[in-house]
């Protein structure tokens, strides 16, 4: 048990003796704990390989590559369309991991191997997202603006394009874009 990541179990007024388990299951799988992101992360050689989050209706083991496993079970859950690689399963109570600690078991080892095997998700190219009508229009518009985009990492553009796109109003897409421009500018994400 990492020290650091003691805090996080407890301040947590939710959840405490589900992630105690959660805690416990990871550990006696042979990762190491760490604190990323504020939550509880267990990593394989430096690599992270599964943590553990809450939220009001649920808790959750995240595997960042659950897109990999096998999932035989069929319990990973795809967060939101766009995630890519990572995938959840999802608790709303202590006896439900329990009675699932040899099955979680075998998804962390097989998440272990998967690392091991140097496998990798093959993740959607930034051209493959949609590009909002109204951001094209900006980035013809403003040349500046195109360079300073396009200079931005893939994960970045990716932000912006899907932040931008979800607006269903040309006028809150239009908003969207004008109150953002300036950090594209700066070479900045969109959470930057």
């Amino acid at each position: 048990m990492n020290p650091k990541v003691n805090w996080f179990f407890d301040k947590a007024t939710e959840w405490q003796k589900e992630y105690r388990e959660l805690r416990m299951i990871a550990l006696n799988c042979g990762l190491t704990e760490e604190l990323k992101w504020g939550c509880p992360c267990y990593t394989f050689k430096s690599s992270n390989i599964v943590l553990i989050h809450g939220f009001k209706e649920y808790c959750a083991l995240l595997f960042f590559k659950g897109a990999l496993l096998h999932d035989a079970d069929g319990i990973l859950i795809q967060q939101t369309e766009n995630v890519q690689s990572a995938r959840q399963i999802r608790f709303t109570g202590l006896q439900q991991i329990v009675e699932m600690e040899a099955t979680l078991k075998a998804y962390i080892y097989e998440a272990v191997e998967v690392e091991k095997a140097g496998l990798k998700v093959e993740l959607k190219k930034t051209s493959e997202f949609p590009m909002p009508e109204e951001f094209q229009k900006a980035l013809n518009e403003n040349p500046k603006l195109k360079t300073a985009f396009e200079a931005l990492t893939p994960g970045r553009q990716r932000g912006y394009l899907l932040h931008f796109s979800q607006a269903k109003q040309s006028k809150t897409r239009e908003s969207r874009i004008e109150k953002y421009i300036p950090k594209i500018l700066e070479g900045k994400g969109l959470e930057d």
